[in-house]
């Protein structure tokens, strides 16, 4: 299947890069549930820990990764950039770039992490030249390890700022790697995360990247974010992994409609600009279904 990544799939939030973290304490008891979370998926999604706490299928989703605004009347889900604040009384999601770097943070990767860059040949980093991004190397379980001393804290940030869920972005970096990386090092860094996130108690989305969906169980997946499913053709197939669990964001009017007619009373859809401007910036674009 080709990916659905485009280029909302990245945040436009700038945040200052964090090396190291403190470890987040024990964890509390689980908060109260939002409006927009649910119970343990289904026998159709993945086997989700009691303390964790998915969001319900069609809950009305605005995804804001270019910038947090006051969302719109009706809308129970948010997704945001790990460095927004979550939107009180929903349901968050807290967006992580977890396999690649930012470019504003390329710099200090090379200074600090120099080996965690994926090298090509002549020894330079790889590079996702669509977003001028090097992708991280987590070809080795010691890599795999040492990047999550880094991005691990992020993930706890995000259950201490009050997110209920975390995205991690680029899990289809490997298919940029000039096969340097394959599907099965994203999968063992994925579980790392989605360990790390369910002790926070966390959901975890699988971001696109239909390939992993028969390990969506190993992994630790317990809903999905999708852009692009019905372009693709894919929306079939994540509804069923993830018992309807699925927010899908298209960017095209004509696939929102085909999206709306086909799966507007199970899936959460929205249509959203490309670059995911805030409300109130010129060529803003939110509708739901």
């Amino acid at each position: 299947m080709p990916s659905s990544r485009s280029l909302a799939s990245r945040s436009l939030a700038v945040g200052a890069f964090v090396l190291v973290m403190a470890l987040s304490t024990a964890c509390s008891a689980a908060r109260a549930p939002h409006p927009g979370s649910g119970t343990p998926a289904p026998s159709g999604g993945a086997t989700v820990p009691a303390a964790v706490r998915p969001p319900t299928a069609n809950a009305a989703f605005d995804y804001q990764l270019g910038g947090a605004y006051p969302p719109p009347a009706g809308v129970r889900a948010v997704s945001r950039d790990r460095t927004a604040e979550p939107a009180p009384g929903l349901y968050n999601i807290c967006y992580v770039n977890a396999f690649q770097a930012q470019p504003d943070a390329t710099g200090l990767w090379k200074d600090r992490h120099p080996e965690l860059l994926l090298r090509d040949g002549d020894g330079e980093p790889v590079i996702d030249t669509d977003w001028d991004e090097p992708l991280l190397d987590i070809s080795t379980g010691a890599k795999r390890r040492a990047l999550m001393d880094i991005v691990g804290p992020w993930i706890d940030g995000c259950a201490q700022a009050g997110f209920d869920a975390v995205e991690p972005d680029n899990l289809d970096s490997y298919e940029r790697s000039g096969g340097r990386l394959t599907a099965g090092h994203a999968a063992a860094f994925a579980q790392l995360m989605a360990r790390r996130a369910h002790q926070q108690h966390l959901a975890v989305a699988q971001k696109n990247t239909t390939d992993l969906l028969p390990q969506r169980r190993r992994i630790g997946f317990d809903f999905a974010v999708v852009e692009e499913c019905a372009r693709y053709h894919e929306c079939t197939e994540f509804a069923e992994a993830y018992a309807d669990r699925v927010f899908v964001i298209e960017y095209e009017p004509k696939d929102f409609t085909a999206a709306c007619r086909a799966w507007g009373k199970t899936l959460s859809l929205s249509l959203r600009d490309r670059d995911v401007r805030p409300a109130g910036a010129e060529g803003h674009v939110a509708k739901r279904c």
